[in-house]
This record gives C-alpha cells, structure tokens and sequence, in this order.
C-alpha cells in the first residue's frame, strides 16, 4: 500500500495572479502557465486511489469515469471535477494528482494535491470528534507540506473547496446538529492560515477561495437525516438547519476573506461562491436539464437513490447529465460544470474572474 508521506518542513511555494476572461465563447486568456490546488474529493483527480495502493476501492471501477473518461480515473465523480474545468478554461491539460508523480518532477502545467476524504484540521477536534488519522494525514497542511517548491511564478491557485470534510468527520464521529456551529471557527482558521502563511512567506499574489456547497441538499444528507417534520425542509426540499451550517462556514471564510484583503492590499483574493451557483440548479433545475436536483444518480432505491452505495454493481438511474448528484455526496460532471462556469463566466465570484490577469 502506497503512503502519503511528507516531510513536515516549510512549504515553499511563488505565486503570482490571477485570471482573465476575455469573452463566455472564447474562454479565459493563458496569462497563467499552472495550475496548483489543494483540497478535498470535489477536486481529487486521482490521489486518494493512489495512495491506497493495491487495495480494492470502487473509485477504480465503472460507473466511476463514465461520462467523459469512458473509465475510472480515481476522480468520485461520473467524469470531470471543478478543477478539470478551470484547466479548460486556461487553456491547459489537465491537471495531474501528485502522488503519482511526486518522484519524477514532471509538473509543467502544475500539480492537484487534493485529496478524496481531506480535512482543514490536522489536529483532532476537543470533544468527541475525530478519533483516527484522517485529518492528519490528508489534511490541507500536510498536502502544503508537499507541495515544497513546486510552485512556480506564473501559476494560479485553487485552495479547495475545503472544510466539508470536517464537518462529515464530526457527524460521524457522534457530533450533534446543536454543536457544529462551535467548529467552524477553527475550520475557518486553519484555511485563513494557510492562505496567510503563502502571502506573508512565500509571496503568494493570487488565491482562489471556494466556499462550502449547499451540505443541506445533498442526497446522502437528506437520507441520513430524514424528518418527519415538514418545517426542518426549505421549498426546494433541502434541510434547512443544514444549509445553515453552510451559510454560516460562507459567511465566516467571507469575513476572513476581507480581513486577509485590508492586512494584504497588494494580493488577488477571489472569493468563489460555490453556494450560490449551485443552489441555482437547485431553485431552477429543468433550466439546466436536470430532474431532480437532490437524487443520486448511482446509488440504491430510497426516495434519495442511497439505499445502496455507488460501485460497481449499484443501479445507475439515468444519463448522469440530467442529475446533480452522483453518488449521495459527490456532483455529477454537469453539476461541476455549472458550478465553474458561475465562477468563471457568471456572477459567483468576487472580484469578478476577468479582473486583474
């Protein structure tokens, strides 16, 4: 079995810009060469499924890959993931997982540290959180720590989306719905420092920062915390206490945004809203040809398709491209694509993507 292994020394890491969207048709301009990123299974390209090695996983097999790749890539999704889009849109390969290639160097359109399962937190949470090496192991600090001097100058950063990880550790570890809230500061924390850390030691000029998807609408969710009580549902049929947490992740890391923002002038802070670009398929789905918004498109029966896990032997329910929801948890590609496309042609960043290349 592969390992995750990196010494925990000082990353050192250039950066410089951001990008520019020269028209919705013509795609964003090349000013940047690379594209690093750092982050969770919403941008995993292939790491996770390295580092187990030779041990069975399902993201290895079919229906895993069967939009785009035709195949399993190690990515948790039917086919591209957001940071697959952003490459696109510069104009650049695909960006390649690191571990498969931490050995050899060969990172010249950038790297993807991310990694499927990866935390904000390397410490275990005080109370009855975290009890394994999860969030040590595959935590935003530790795939930093890897990165060292992979960076180059001209190379645009993606840090995330980050922290939804944290939150499913909790839930699972026996955390309450009451509680949460208490977490979230120190999850907002440790992105803040990260991203400071870049700035103020190794030049950091450019920083993408997504916020947390719509958790309330997720399939898996829905199922998991099921309420008789019509009052816990939104008029989309998303839990409301949920997406609440949500909100209230966006609204700290928005705050930490404009804070970092007064203290470093002269550094590129995008503010990614991932929230509200998908909560646009969710208001309006049958504008962007979805169904149902909140059904997995591979799983299992139950009114949410998750009475049986997403692998290779579980029901694909239709052409991944008319769901949001892939697997319970993860989007669907053409969920991913609405999602960049807000970010980069829309309205759901701030400043806007075609400020500042």
């Amino acid at each position: 079995m592969s390992s995750f292994k990196c010494e925990p020394h000082t990353f050192s890491v250039a950066i410089v810009l951001i990008v520019l969207l020269l028209n919705p048709r013509e795609g964003l301009c090349s000013c940047y060469k690379r594209i690093f990123s750092f982050g969770d299974s919403a941008i995993d390209t292939g790491n996770f499924v390295h580092l187990i090695g030779n041990a069975k996983s399902k993201y290895t097999e079919l229906p895993y890959g069967m939009t785009f790749f035709k195949h399993a890539t190690g990515r948790v999704c039917d086919g591209r993931v957001l940071i697959d889009f952003y490459a696109e849109a510069l104009q650049l390969p695909l960006i390649p997982p690191y571990l498969p290639k931490k050995d050899s160097g060969e990172f010249s359109h950038g790297a993807n540290f991310a990694v499927a399962g990866a935390t904000a937190e390397g410490l275990n949470y005080t109370g009855p959180l975290l009890n394994d090496t999860v969030g040590l192991l595959w935590s935003l600090g530790m795939q930093m720590d890897c990165a060292k001097e992979k960076f180059l100058h001209d190379s645009l950063v993606v840090m995330g989306q980050i922290g939804g990880s944290d939150y499913d550790s909790w839930f699972n570890a026996g955390g309450s719905r009451d509680d949460i809230k208490y977490i979230i500061p120190d999850v907002i924390a440790y992105i803040s420092h990260f991203i400071e850390y870049l700035i103020l030691y190794n030049g950091g000029k450019a920083f993408v920062i997504p916020n947390s998807f719509p958790m309330g609408c997720l399939a898996s969710y829905l199922s998991k915390f099921h309420s008789d009580n019509p009052n816990d549902y939104d008029e989309h049929g998303c839990l409301k206490w949920l997406n609440e947490v949500s909100q209230k992740h966006n609204q700290a890391l928005q705050w930490e945004v404009a804070r970092l923002r007064v203290y470093h002038p002269g550094v590129k802070l995008i503010y990614a809203d991932y929230y509200g670009a998908a909560m646009e398929f969710v208001k309006n789905p049958g504008r962007f040809g979805i169904g149902d918004p909140l059904v997995a498109c591979c799983g299992g029966d139950g009114r949410y398709h998750t009475g049986k896990e997403c692998n290779s032997t579980a029901k694909v329910w239709g052409d991944p491209s008319s769901f949001a929801n892939w697997d319970g948890m993860q989007l669907t590609e053409k969920a991913y694509s609405i999602i960049a496309q807000g970010v980069l042609n829309g309205s759901f960043a701030d400043p806007p993507f075609m400020q500042g290349c």
